[in-house]
């Protein structure tokens, strides 16, 4: 979404000379985008057109423009596509304004949200986003700069405080912390919200098509079942597949013990035999598609998949699971750290964390926003567990020396 929004931004400055030479855009596209030869001409810097004088970059954008918004996810097939564009086209000539640039987990903000933030502090958010905390650590520490927000996993923000990559946070600029609930905070891996301030959770999950799986159960048991063979996928995740291989042998998903994770090493080889691949993406499209008929995945993600086909079901396996909780952090080298403050503090305002939690079917934990929720969020035992099933799941917590080991352990399953 972002990036489509950052397009038009670019683009408006031209589009009043654009429409006096081809009078709209829509006939524009319509007229010449249908064309692969005029689309690669695009690319290549150069519209293709006779005694074309419209400055390049421009109608590449807008050539990008239409490519995005014909492929992007949901959010451009809704309303806030129209929107978006509405707003930014309309502040066309206004001069740039200041910008906040998060470093987060794809689909993680609810579009509405951003706009409403954006119009509200007169400023554009630019969200770059990465796959795993793994990736994210390894080009932060690589020297990536220039981000004002990060959205790691609690774990990983103990790394990154040990690294001194986190600025503190200053409470007096967070006045929504109150609402930030207390129950979760008792098994935070940064209670104190010294560096951080929850942002959402949820447990890791397995999910299968009722149609095609017999006498199922919530159980990691089911990535051994021969009948399944080539149609079960598991995370490309080293600590959520030997975690979830762990909790199946009655450990810890944050053991260091090395005889325990031989064994949770050994069951991950096992169940490797079994399965179509390691994915953490194509998961969701692949269940929804009939493609796999058993995946582990993230709690969120496989709820968005299963309110459009009831074919889907989706359980935390009774042996116990991780949950995750990603968590804002501001970057030590941040340029915006009022507007940081800002951007979490609206984040952790209960009417904005009850519609984000609506939205991307993850639970912020905030007490205060937990009444405004829909009834069907409220009672969904994923998001809210009993007492029981939650008391069996674990937060992923920082490996400190034992994560060479953990390596080694990944490398060997990887590699079998």
């Amino acid at each position: 979404m972002l990036q489509m929004k950052a397009m038009m931004s670019l683009a408006c400055h031209g589009m009043a000379d654009f429409c006096r030479r081809f009078g709209s855009v829509g006939g524009f596209i319509d007229a010449n985008l249908a064309s692969p030869a005029f689309a690669a001409s695009l690319l290549n810097g150069r519209t293709g057109l006779s005694g074309d004088k419209f400055p390049v970059g421009r109608t590449s954008l807008l050539w990008l423009i239409w490519w995005v918004m014909k492929l992007k996810r949901r959010q451009f097939i809704t309303t806030s596509s129209a929107a978006l564009a509405a707003g930014f086209f309309a502040n066309c000539g206004k001069g740039k304004l200041p910008e906040l640039k998060v470093y987060s987990w794809a689909d993680y903000i609810d579009p509405e949200l951003v706009a409403e933030f954006e119009q509200a502090q007169g400023c554009r958010l630019v969200i770059d986003t990465f796959d795993s905390n793994e990736s994210m650590h390894a080009k932060l520490s690589a020297g990536a700069t220039g981000y004002d927000v990060l959205v790691p996993s609690s774990y990983m923000v103990k790394t990154l405080v040990r690294e001194n990559m986190l600025q503190p946070l200053d409470r007096s600029k967070l006045p929504n912390l109150k609402h930030v609930d207390a129950s979760y905070l008792q098994r935070a891996l940064d209670p104190g919200m010294k560096h951080s301030v929850p942002y959402m959770m949820a447990p890791t999950c397995i999910a299968w098509l009722s149609s095609k799986v017999k006498n199922p159960e919530a159980s990691y048991r089911m990535f051994d079942r021969s009948d399944l063979k080539g149609r079960i996928t598991l995370l490309d995740d080293m600590r959520e597949v030997l975690g979830a291989a762990l909790r199946s042998l009655g450990f810890s998903i944050n053991s260091k013990d090395p005889a325990q994770l031989a064994q949770a090493r050994d069951v991950a080889i096992r169940w490797k035999k079994n399965i179509a691949k390691f994915d953490s993406e194509q998961y969701k499209s692949g269940i929804a598609s009939g493609e796999f008929h058993l995946v582990q995945g993230y709690a969120g993600d496989l709820l968005q998949v299963a309110s459009d086909n009831a074919d889907i079901v989706v359980k935390i396996p009774q042996e116990g699971t991780a949950f995750s909780c990603d968590d804002l952090c501001i970057f030590r080298d941040s340029q915006a750290v009022d507007l940081a403050h800002r951007f979490i503090d609206f984040l952790t305002e209960p009417r904005v964390a009850a519609k984000n939690m609506e939205y991307i079917a993850y639970r912020a934990p905030n007490q205060s926003a937990y009444a405004l929720l829909s009834e069907e969020i409220r009672a969904n035992e994923v998001l809210f567990p009993s007492e029981e099933i939650f008391a069996k799941c674990e937060p992923i917590d920082d490996l400190g020396d034992a994560l060479a080991l953990w390596s080694g352990m990944w490398d060997a399953v990887k590699a079998s």
